[in-house]
This record gives structure tokens, C-alpha cells and sequence, in this order.
């Protein structure tokens, strides 16, 4: 195979390294070599939260270059737009519909761009805007939007879902696993 590229981005608190890591096992148990990088600098303040996730046959590097990912799973709207330019021509976007003012915006000093979708999919043929919030809750746990948007991301990718599930098992802890599983499943289903 041929190394892909995924690009999760967000806010942090969102679980997105939680959600890249899982991501990690999962490929490495599908028997594909698998490089991550991320970053966090002020995720403890909201800031933004990135991970690089590169998967093939064999994988040199784990930071892609703009114009070189398949795949970008956005954990909030408006983030969305940051790292469009890492995305290939062809590439997918996953966007979770929730919108998080930054404190700009929470100030009066700038607007949220609210059509951040709608720009996307004018840009790139391949997106699926989730509300992974509204799913999560559904499946009993509003942190679970993770979850969602990992089973979002699961039919994009030719992984097995058993997989999937045993890495689930794994990597959760029991109080949290059910919930977590039923949001993985109304995300695989969106």
C-alpha cells in the first residue's frame, strides 16, 4: 500500500490524541507501519491540537507536507479551514459540526465564519459533516465525540471493523467502552 496521510485537527480537550493513538493501533494491527506526529502546545487552554497520522507499507516520515493528505478529520468547524492546504486535491474531509469560539470571537473582536461546510465542499468533492456532539450524547456520553468521528473516519479506510472493535476494548476503560462503542457505531453509520 501506498503511504496515506491523515491529518486530525481540533481544540484541545476534544480527545483528539486519544483518538490518534487508537487510530495508530488500529492500522498496526491491520499489519501497516504506522508514524504519528503531534501537537499540543496550549491545548489545555483551547488551543489548537494537531496529529499527523502516516500509514503504508513502509512510512519514513510522520508529518505531512501540504498537498499530501488523503484524509482530514476535523474536530471543529472553523479549524477546518486552518489546514485545508495540507489536504490533496482529491482528499476527504470529516468535519464535526460543533463550533468553539475562540476567545477573539468570545471578546467582539471577530466573527465566526459560519459557512466553514459549505466553503469546504466547494473546494473538494469527497465531505461529511457530522454532529458528533448530538451522537455522542446519544450514545450516553457527550465525550465520546471522539468516538463518532472515529467511526466516521473507520468507512473510509478498508480496515476490518473487528479490528476496530478489539482496539476499542483495549484502549477504553470499561465505564467509559459501551457508550464509546455505540458513538463509534452511530458514526460509522453517518
Amino acid at each position: 500500500m501506498d503511504t496515506k496521510g491523515i491529518l486530525i485537527a481540533g481544540v484541545g480537550g476534544q480527545g483528539i490524541l486519544l483518538a490518534s493513538d487508537i487510530l495508530c493501533r488500529v492500522l498496526m494491527v491491520a499489519g501497516l507501519d504506522v508514524k504519528k506526529s503531534e501537537v499540543h502546545g496550549m491545548a489545555q487552554r483551547g488551543g489548537s491540537v494537531t496529529s499527523h497520522v502516516r500509514f503504508g507499507d513502509r512510512v519514513y516520515s510522520p508529518l505531512s507536507k501540504k498537498r499530501d493528505v488523503d484524509i482530514l478529520v476535523s474536530f471543529e468547524k472553523m479549524d477546518t479551514l486552518r489546514y485545508l492546504d495540507y489536504l490533496k486535491k482529491d482528499g476527504s474531509v470529516i468535519i464535526n459540526s460543533e463550533e468553539l469560539y475562540p476567545p477573539a470571537v468570545n471578546l467582539g473582536d471577530a466573527t465566526y465564519l459560519s459557512d466553514a461546510v459549505e466553503t469546504v465542499k466547494r473546494l473538494f468533492p469527497k465531505v461529511k459533516s457530522v454532529d458528533a456532539k448530538a451522537l455522542a450524547i446519544q450514545a450516553g456520553n457527550i465525550r465520546a465525540v471522539n468516538a463518532v468521528l472515529l467511526g466516521t473516519l473507520s468507512a473510509f479506510l478498508p480496515i476490518a471493523i473487528e479490528i476496530w472493535e478489539n482496539v476499542l476494548q483495549e484502549a477504553l476503560p470499561s465505564r467509559v467502552l459501551v457508550a464509546n462503542r455505540e458513538a463509534f457505531n452511530l458514526g460509522r453509520k453517518v
